[in-house]
């Protein structure tokens, strides 16, 4: 596999086909964002060989931890020392724990906390040991389009088809697109599968970024409670508040950045992203106080949904609102990394990103986008969805996953799509198809 930095920078031949263009499961509401992916001049870091812990490791009984980077970890009257410093405030620590890439810590009174990339940074969760299973029933999914030639009842018989139970596409508050998704929605509800609505909303306005956070979460409230209100009574129950927000021009440094750091994101126009993000939330919520929120994230970016989970800011600051999701929700590209073993520098070790979801916020994961880049042949993409399945699959319980939402239907042509009008590609559409029938979405 490409070097995610290498392959990025090479993303303007490609015409930004990963990053932004390609993705959302329906059309851009952002009109002025732009689909150019930045390179950043930084030479990629260089991992170190070394031998680290076998994961599970925990102090005690182990005298000691190396962790990836070659970092030992000793545990000495309740403190915590990295190669003979303390890190960080801690006391009372009774034990430290090397687990799917990360250094985690409990204190005697049974609270769990994770190392972040900032190494001083102590962040509270729970036991990443423990299996977490989701609701069984809307496992295998795929994104569409409300714009597809297909009929609703068309694209439930294909997806009854292909064995999935769920199905992402994306909408605004515009006439059209809300009528589109209105009558995908009641065939949905009549057939029994699930619907995950995406709503488009982003941070600019004409003219460019929105003006203030309230202005951004005015606009979030209005348009994701049209949203909710007109799909309400089709069944709908689970939105995903906003597609790639984390990876505009106006809120990522540089698109090269694994997103690990907080200070990887504009810190002046956080507040607005926060605000969308806030409003479409809490607008949803105003409709359907049950429904589940999602908020999207891409790559490696913890440094970012720690943030906006924690009410901070890139900078470091704190004690702004806190977002607050249901449903933890992902893209994961092949560019980007193994989901269970995603770099943070791009060639560096890495960490298993489902499992820091599941201890660190305590909801379900939905990989919304996943797929191998527009440029493989259909024989590598068929290779490549049978290896990806298995292991969301035998992960699926015991990491949170709820869901895994293929990128896309059709795309029109080979770049993405399982199928073209309706006939499918047979490498990608046999891959997927032998796998889901031989393997119950139980």
């Amino acid at each position: 596999m490409v070097k995610r930095r290498q392959f990025i920078g090479g993303l303007t031949a490609l015409a930004g086909s990963y990053l932004l263009s390609a993705c959302g499961g329906g059309g851009s509401a952002d009109g002025n964002a732009s689909s150019t992916a930045k390179v950043s001049a930084n030479p990629v870091a260089k991992a170190r060989s070394v031998s680290a812990s076998a994961s599970g490791t925990a102090m005690p009984p182990a005298a000691s931890i190396t962790d990836s980077a070659g970092d030992v970890w000793t545990l000495a009257n309740g403190v915590i020392y990295r190669n003979g410093s303390t890190v960080g405030n801690t006391y009372d620590v009774s034990l430290v724990l090397w687990y799917g890439g990360k250094i985690w810590h409990c204190g005697t009174g049974g609270q769990f906390y994770v190392n972040a990339d900032v190494a001083e940074e102590w962040l509270p969760c729970n036991d990443p040991r423990i299996d977490v299973a989701p609701a069984p029933g809307s496992f295998y999914g795929m994104n569409g389009h409300a714009d597809y030639n297909y009929t609703p009842d068309e694209i439930v018989s294909i997806l009854k088809g292909m064995n999935c139970t769920s199905y992402r596409v994306g909408v605004t508050d515009d006439p059209k697109d809300l009528n589109a998704v209105i009558k995908l929605a009641k065939a949905f509800q009549s057939a029994g599968l699930t619907l995950l609505v995406l709503i488009d909303q982003g941070v600019y306005e004409s003219g460019g970024v929105m003006a203030s956070e309230s202005v951004a979460y005015d606009r979030g409230y209005s348009i994701a409670a049209t949203v909710a209100k007109a799909l309400q009574p089709y069944g709908v129950t689970i939105y995903e508040c906003g597609n790639e927000l984390t990876r505009q021009d106006a809120t990522v440094m540089d698109f090269t950045y694994a997103g690990s750091k907080a200070s990887d994101f504009n810190n002046r126009n956080w507040p607005i992203m926060r605000g969308v993000m806030r409003g479409m939330i809490d607008g949803v919520k105003s409709v359907q106080p049950s429904a589940k929120c999602g908020i999207n994230f891409c790559v490696a970016d913890v440094g970012a949904s720690d943030a906006l989970w924690d009410g901070r800011q890139p900078d470091g600051s704190g004690g702004y609102p806190q977002v607050r999701w249901d449903i933890t929700t992902w893209h994961n590209y092949e560019v980007y990394g193994d989901l269970f073993d995603i770099g943070t520098d791009g060639a560096g070790p890495g960490f298993d990103l489902a499992t820091y979801c599941k201890a660190r916020y305590g909801v379900p994961l939905i990989v919304t986008e996943w797929n191998t880049g527009p440029e493989k042949s259909a024989s590598y993409r068929g290779t490549y969805i049978s290896d990806r399945l298995a292991a969301f699959y035998d992960a699926r319980k015991s990491h949170n996953i709820q869901s895994v939402m293929y990128y896309v239907l059709d795309s029109g042509n080979s770049t993405y799509g399982i199928m073209i009008n309706g006939k499918p590609i047979d490498a990608p559409y046999n891959a997927f198809t032998s796998f889901t029938s031989a393997h119950a979405d139980t």
